[in-house]
């Protein structure tokens, strides 16, 4: 089955690196942060889906989808992401990479 979005959909992206070592702790502070970021996200308009993981490869990536990009960047405004989760995640080594919006192309 193949979903319609909104024309104006979009997809965010958040990626970080970490050394390797350190997966368990990054793995930990995600699980962590899901405590207060999902009542947080949910509360925002326009979110489709949102999905968190980490690699033990050293990569962790949020990914979002979203109505709008207005809706998207409301979560460059969301305190419990860019200081309680982004403090938690530098703490434990991770250095991000600049999140991109991307407006969808096709779906399956």
């Amino acid at each position: 089955m193949v979903e319609s979005f909104p024309a104006a959909a979009v997809v965010r992206i958040s990626r970080g690196t970490f050394d390797p070592a350190r997966f368990a702790e990054v793995r930990e502070v995600t699980a962590a942060t899901s405590e207060y970021l999902i009542p947080a996200i949910k509360e925002l308009p326009g979110l489709i889906a949102y999905h968190a993981g980490t690699s033990a490869d050293g990569s962790v990536v949020h990914v979002s989808l979203w109505k709008s990009d207005k809706h998207a960047e409301q979560m460059g405004r969301l305190k419990e992401m860019i200081v309680d989760t982004r403090q938690a995640y530098v703490k434990a080594g991770v250095t991000f990479t600049p999140i991109v919006n991307y407006p969808i192309d096709w779906t399956i």
